[in-house]
């Protein structure tokens, strides 16, 4: 489990991944600590919605070219250079998918999905778990990655927002939409 940082920690963190930022925008070779720190939860990102290896190491790779293309363009907003570079995933992910009219799968966590029936229904089963996948399969793309990133990736509604080009506020309105729908095929599938 991650440790909880202090919010002057948060802001440190911040302001010296901001300088980071400032040097590459002037030397793109100071881009390598930030591409260091961000790669593995980028591919990560990736590899849950494409499934396969290869084809995520692609496009993780775009994800970084992309983003050291347009660093000059970046603005700080007080939110991670994570935030960014998501967004800039999400829109490479959709690219590929266009592209390859590929099928977008999602890794689930076990614990998690476990987490998410028991807060529904007092006695979890495999049943519920298998309706719960089926259920998951009726919401819409938007839909199922509010989910995702919310109770899988464990993202604050503020980074959702950042990635998905919403307000915060807008954020926690669509995931709890997105929640209620999922709830409700849930209870269908019974």
């Amino acid at each position: 489990m991650p440790l909880q940082l202090s919010l002057q920690q948060q802001s440190f963190l911040l302001e010296e991944e901001r300088t980071q930022i400032e040097r590459a925008q002037q030397d793109p070779r100071f881009f390598a600590p930030l591409y260091e720190r961000y790669h593995d939860a980028i591919f990560r990102y990736v590899y849950r919605r494409v499934d396969e290896e290869e084809q995520a190491y692609d496009i993780t790779s775009s994800v970084f070219v992309k983003a050291l293309q347009a660093l000059h363009k970046y603005e700080y907003r007080g939110l991670p250079f994570s935030a960014w570079l998501f967004r800039i995933a999400k829109s490479e992910l959709y690219q590929s998918f266009r592209d390859q009219k590929a099928q977008r799968t999602v890794s689930i966590d076990k614990v998690v999905l476990k987490q998410v029936i028991e807060e529904w229904t007092e006695d979890y089963t495999e049943q519920d778990k298998a309706r719960l996948l089926i259920a998951l399969k009726d919401l819409k793309e938007q839909q199922l990655q509010l989910i995702e990133m919310r109770f899988f990736e464990k993202r604050s509604f503020k980074e959702i927002g950042e990635i998905c080009g919403l307000s915060e506020n807008n954020a926690k309105v669509k995931t709890f939409r997105a929640v209620l729908k999922l709830k409700e095929f849930f209870h269908q599938k019974e």
